[in-house]
């Protein structure tokens, strides 16, 4: 019995020298991995290999590529569903009650992993080396072909959706939509930590790193980023739907238009052969990505790590020789969630339905055709009017607001509604033997002197003693101030008065104004009795009647 165990001993010690000395050779060779989740395309990498659930036939079963062939496998059986690994890929079958394995290492050599009509499952999520899956309804996972150091999941979590990477599964637990990790300790609690309490959409592994949608439908990313992996492109809510990982890169599909945008993997997955090309699923090696496309369900595979370049070349990238691929998996549903996909009943040769991706996202318009530029006259003459309408509202705003700084100039100066001020040019000619009614009659010689005798006698005397005294410009603005204070109390009443002095005539010029009004309120009285001009003795008693009540004491002057 010691013998036994000492021969096993030496047996599993040999096997796993053996088995990591292949896993440095093929790490130096920088082959890939497939890993990820569910879909109806999958990729092994050792050989490369990519493998497709076929379209349009009532068997819906798995075609695959690989080294310039089209292998048929288990050609008589249908499948949902398919994910693949290191060396070899997993199918699930329609009806979801058994799951088989191909190594494509071994000619594509098939093994059954369950068969079991009691207990369905589904997601399934082949990683570097394990296989795991989540029971339907229940949504508790279940893991095939582990070693020790991978820990099982709990039997109590639930999941809406799972995903395999290498040494670890991460999956969205039902209910709180947060993210939790299971199988080699160091790696799953790591990434689980780096989501926190994140509330995800979706969730796609890597090899050392998981990105998805969040809640809000923005893209997120956690784990290694020793070659930008994590580094997601700029986008908005809903930018992005489809997404597949690699070791070293990360590539995700545009919602908008189908088009499919790589980061990291040392700059060489953004490529020309992508270009212009609509996808509806991605799937990725650790080193190339291979995608569906939407225009007529063919495979198109790019990156350093695709070795089969005999395939077809076309202007749109490598065009792999395999029959139409379904878009996702036929069942039997109303696809009530999400919807139905379009050309359903075709593409499932009349066997269930497509249901449209979950989460079900608001629908983005795609692109439309170019529009037709509208005749060109009337569109020269709409773009004329609109430069018009502009240039007029342009130069009409200029012009208002230099009329407003015009008048707030001329107020601010002092000068009043035209410049108008009162100076010796506008002072009356005296002549002796006037009367007050224009030369006409003459004063009783016994009667006191009359008041625009005064004014006569001493207008002029009185406003050239003013202006010698002053400069210009406060002679223009005293003369000015007054004939404003004349205007405004005769019809704005008091107050106004006040407000004009205060803040229209400087400060200046208003301690001087009671002076000023004394001494014209003089010269008036004392050329009242001589002959004046009718017109100017009637503006002299109409601008003191106007302003008599607003100073006093010009008596004691």
């Amino acid at each position: 019995m010691n013998k036994n165990k000492s021969h096993s001993s030496a047996a599993a010690a040999a096997t796993f020298t053996l088995f990591a000395v292949a896993i440095f050779l093929l790490s130096s060779l920088h082959l890939s991995h497939a890993l990820g989740s569910a879909a109806t395309l999958a990729v092994t990498s050792a050989p490369a290999a990519v493998c497709g659930v076929v379209a349009s036939e009532p068997t819906r079963r798995i075609a695959c590529y690989r080294d310039g062939d089209v292998v048929a496998v288990a050609p008589d059986v249908s499948f949902s569903a398919i994910s693949g690994g290191r060396s070899y890929f997993c199918g699930l079958r329609s009806g979801n009650y058994s799951l088989l394995c191909w190594d494509t290492l071994a000619g594509f050599r098939s093994k059954r992993l369950y068969n079991n009509g009691t207990v369905l499952f589904e997601n399934l999520a082949v990683g570097d080396s394990q296989v795991c899956a989540t029971a339907v309804g229940a949504g508790t996972a279940s893991c095939w072909r582990t070693n020790a150091a991978f820990e099982l999941p709990s039997g109590s979590d639930q999941f809406s959706s799972i995903s395999s990477g290498s040494g670890f599964s991460c999956g969205i637990l039902k209910g709180s939509n947060k993210v939790r990790c299971w199988g080699i300790e160091s790696v799953a609690k790591n990434t689980e930590s780096e989501f926190r309490n994140m509330s995800m959409a979706s969730l796609v592994a890597g090899e050392s790193h998981v990105c998805g949608l969040n809640s809000s439908g923005f893209l997120v990313c956690r784990g290694s980023n020793g070659f930008g992996q994590i580094d997601v492109p700029e986008g908005g809510a809903l930018e992005f739907s489809g997404l597949a990982l690699g070791a070293e890169h990360s590539c995700a599909i545009r919602r908008s238009n189908g088009s499919v945008v790589c980061w990291g993997g040392r700059g060489l997955f953004s490529v020309n052969v992508t270009k212009g090309v609509s996808f509806e699923v991605i799937v990725s090696g650790s080193n190339f990505t291979c995608g569906l496309t939407t225009n007529n369900f063919s495979v198109i595979c790019w990156g350093p790590g695709w070795a089969n370049a005999n395939g077809s070349y076309s202007g749109s990238g490598f065009e792999i020789p395999l029959p139409p691929i379904l878009p996702g998996p036929c069942v039997q549903s109303s696809c009530s969630e999400c919807g139905i996909y379009p050309q359903s009943e075709s593409l499932c040769s009349g066997f269930g339905n497509i249901c449209k991706p979950t989460p079900c996202w608001p629908q983005m318009q795609a692109p439309g055709p170019p529009q037709v530029a509208p005749p060109s006259p009337p569109a020269s003459r709409s773009r004329a009017l609109t430069k018009g309408l502009l240039a007029f509202a342009i130069v009409g705003s200029v012009g208002g607001v230099a009329g407003a700084c015009t008048v707030i100039y001329f107020l601010w100066t002092g000068v009043c509604f035209g410049k108008k001020k009162i100076h010796n040019s506008v002072q009356p000619t005296i002549t002796r033997g006037g009367s007050l009614n224009g030369g006409a009659g003459s004063n009783n010689g016994n009667s006191p002197p009359s008041r625009s005798s005064t004014i006569r006698r001493q207008g002029s005397r009185i406003m050239r003693r003013q202006r010698k005294h002053l400069p210009p410009h406060h002679e223009r603005i005293n003369y000015g101030a007054l004939f404003c204070l004349h205007l405004y109390f005769g019809r704005r009443g008091r107050h106004r008065h006040e407000q004009l002095i205060w803040s229209r005539v400087d400060k200046e010029a208003t301690r001087s104004l009671p002076s000023l009004y004394c001494k014209f309120s003089k010269r008036v009285k004392e050329n009242a009795g001589k002959s004046v001009n009718k017109d100017w003795l009637e503006h002299e008693n109409s601008m003191l009647k106007d302003i008599a009540d607003f100073y006093d004491g010009c008596d004691s002057e």
